[in-house]
């Protein structure tokens, strides 16, 4: 594939999801906020920051190759080769799973989608699943049907020895089975079930044999390991409160971050919670009290976090560092006008330099969906068609800093795009100051939450307390 750049961001409306002013260094009252300067605003006095705490633990599509929208065309290199190919975060529990999209590995080495062959005429597709092998030098796709076809609500989830778990609801039962290849058949391990009305796999744990679901209570959200265990599906933890979301904070699968609303009402938080230490659940962010802050991805090497909260008064797409004294930031680009920003992926392997990790984002609008790239160090959005058939929102990169986008297509049945992340080059400074500059002073500060404190994250501490 071959793409063009589409340099410079656009302002003005928000994207479906983040619309807002620029953001946002926390004072004593609480984060400033700015309407554009590319950062966040430095807080007017002292105090702890609001933001980012620590875990106690710690019109027509474009095609292939055609540049999306208009602007300045910067020379960027993507390749196709005709060879096959995990987030967004899930939806919440008690929303259908949508089939085709493909789900990967922490490490890219594997993924797995529900998908079907087009319905006959006056029928109904018969879904199976599907395993997509990624890691070897021609990556390709293997078909996991059963005796009888699949439901359109199964969800299906790669593990990294190359098995697929699948969940099935049979009638007020969730149940659970491993799905391999034996031959030309399908072999499948029954793992269990669990009684409840619905439940939604999480993203694959890093350890890449342990996959969880999450179930909705009364007044709590049940956390289960449903795979990896000892004994099928086993409760791990009750968490107060409706929770969504699920982002993977390390790479042992000890710290999932969690989006919960708690019991009786409020703002939706994003919360630890530490597998180790029986489902203890801590704060990791508080960028204002009424406000609703989600935790969208993050990286374990660089700690780079990618959130979602209304606290400049809108939704926003902003950034932060797991554990920093720096406030949480909300980029002007990336909320592009009449345009959703979703990040799917972050650039591994930038030791303790989040501001240089390639961040991928689906971008979906009107013409459909295409593949943004963006660095905190940047400040600028650029845009690339995806390839025909791309499994939007899926995809992971390389630690050179190559994005990987899965595809499908009448042509190719199982595809990778490669896309080199371009270069950023600081803009020049303008002259004088913009008008979104002198409304910065008239904004009035909410008043904020202290965060934790990045000392008290139980992954640092020198003795358990257990």
């Amino acid at each position: 594939m071959t793409a063009c750049a589409i340099e410079g961001g656009t302002a003005g409306a928000a994207t479906a999801a983040d619309p807002g002013p620029d953001t946002a260094g926390p004072g004593p009252d609480g984060p400033g906020v700015a309407e554009e300067t590319g950062e966040a605003m430095e807080p007017g006095g002292s105090g702890e920051p609001a933001g980012v705490g620590e875990p106690a633990g710690v019109g027509e599509p474009a095609g292939a190759g055609e540049p999306v929208g208009a602007g300045s065309h910067a020379p960027a290199t993507a390749h196709a080769p005709g060879t096959a190919h995990a987030p967004g975060t899930p939806p919440a529990p008690g929303v259908p799973h949508v089939p085709d999209v493909l789900t990967l590995t922490s490490d890219g080495a594997y993924g797995a989608r529900l998908t079907a062959a087009p319905a006959p005429p006056g029928g109904q597709r018969a879904w199976y699943p599907e395993r997509w092998t990624l890691d070897g030098p021609e990556p390709y796709a293997v078909p996991l049907p059963l005796n009888q076809p699949e439901e359109p609500d199964a969800q299906v989830v790669p593990l990294a020895d190359g098995r697929v778990l699948i969940r099935r609801r049979v009638a007020d039962r969730q149940a659970f089975s491993l799905l391999y290849p034996t031959g030309p058949a399908t072999g499948e391990l029954a793992l269990g079930a669990v009684e409840c009305e619905g439940m939604v796999l999480l993203p694959p744990s890093p350890d890449g044999r342990s996959v969880y679901g999450l179930s909705a209570g009364d007044h709590s959200s049940l956390l289960w390991l449903v795979a990896g265990g000892s004994f099928g599906p086993e409760l791990v933890a009750e968490v107060p409160g409706h929770c969504s979301g699920g982002v993977w904070l390390d790479r042992a699968g000890r710290m999932l971050a969690l989006d919960r609303r708690p019991p009786g009402g409020g703002p939706v938080k994003a919360v630890a919670v530490d597998l180790e230490r029986n489902g203890e659940v801590t704060p990791l962010l508080q960028i204002a009290p009424a406000s609703d802050d989600r935790l969208l991805l993050a990286d374990a090497d660089s700690g780079l976090l990618l959130i979602r909260s209304n606290a400049p008064g809108h939704d926003r797409l902003g950034w932060g560092v797991l554990g920093s004294c720096l406030p949480v930031r909300f980029p002007e680009c990336l909320r592009p006008a009449d345009l959703a920003v979703t990040p799917f992926a972050v650039q591994p392997g930038q030791m303790l330099m989040p501001e240089s990790c390639a961040v991928a984002l689906r971008v979906d609008g009107p013409a459909g969906s295409w593949v943004g790239i963006w660095r905190p160090q940047g400040r600028r959005l650029h845009q690339f068609a995806a390839p025909e058939g791309w499994s939007a929102g899926a995809g992971f990169w390389s630690r050179d800093g190559v994005l990987h986008l899965p595809y499908a297509n009448a042509s190719t049945p199982c595809g990778v795009a490669l896309l080199d992340a371009p270069g950023d080059e600081e803009p020049p400074p303008e002259a004088g100051g913009t008008e979104a500059d002198g409304q910065t002073a008239a904004v009035t500060p909410p008043a904020v939450c202290k965060p934790v404190p990045l000392g008290q994250a139980p992954l640092h501490r020198v003795a358990s307390t257990d």
